[in-house]
């Protein structure tokens, strides 16, 4: 048996799990873990980007990840304030992504925060609301020089980040 603040470790935890695995389904384009990280009726407002129900909201990034070019999203400054089978947490993303426009590609920058409101229920915690706050962006043209090569030489074959299925996770999940 757990004590109330072992059980506020796991339940954080728990919760902290849930934000990770929908910012990889998000770089992955696994939809899945996105769609699992909502509860059926939760709502999704993306910072006036999109406001409704989470499910809309996963099927319109079923639509769009798989297309959309390299992303890296990573989740800083979590805090988490538990309240029975409750929590609200709040957390910064900060997305790096490469992206077309007219024929350009560029680099893309970005700080939002997320503001969420986490429920428990049948022992699992997940979104019942999110709000996302944009902070900051910022753009610079494509350059992929790798340390203007110090960190590999030139014509090194470098093993990349992909989409589900062709990532190494998944690779690495099917050898298992």
């Amino acid at each position: 048996m757990t004590g109330p603040a072992i059980q506020a470790l796991l339940d954080k935890q728990a919760i902290t799990d849930v934000i990770n695995l929908y910012l990889r389904g998000a770089d992955r384009a696994d939809i899945d873990l996105i769609a699992a990280a909502y509860h059926p009726d939760a709502i999704e407002d993306h910072g006036g980007v999109f406001k409704g129900p989470a499910s809309d909201y996963v099927a319109l990034m079923a639509r769009m990840l798989p297309k959309a070019g390299i992303m890296n999203h990573l989740a800083t400054n979590i805090v988490i304030e538990l309240d029975g089978d409750t929590a609200n947490a709040e957390h910064y993303i900060l997305a790096f992504a490469r992206m077309q426009k007219s024929g350009e590609t560029f680099e893309t920058l970005t700080l939002a925060r997320a503001i969420d409101r986490f429920e428990r229920r049948d022992g699992n915690w997940k979104i019942a609301r999110r709000q996302l706050a944009w902070e900051w962006n910022h753009e610079m043209p494509h350059s992929e020089s790798w340390g203007r090569g110090l960190m590999f030489p030139p014509g090194t074959e470098l093993v990349r980040g992909a989409k589900k299925p062709d990532d190494l996770l998944y690779a690495a999940r099917g050898a298992n």
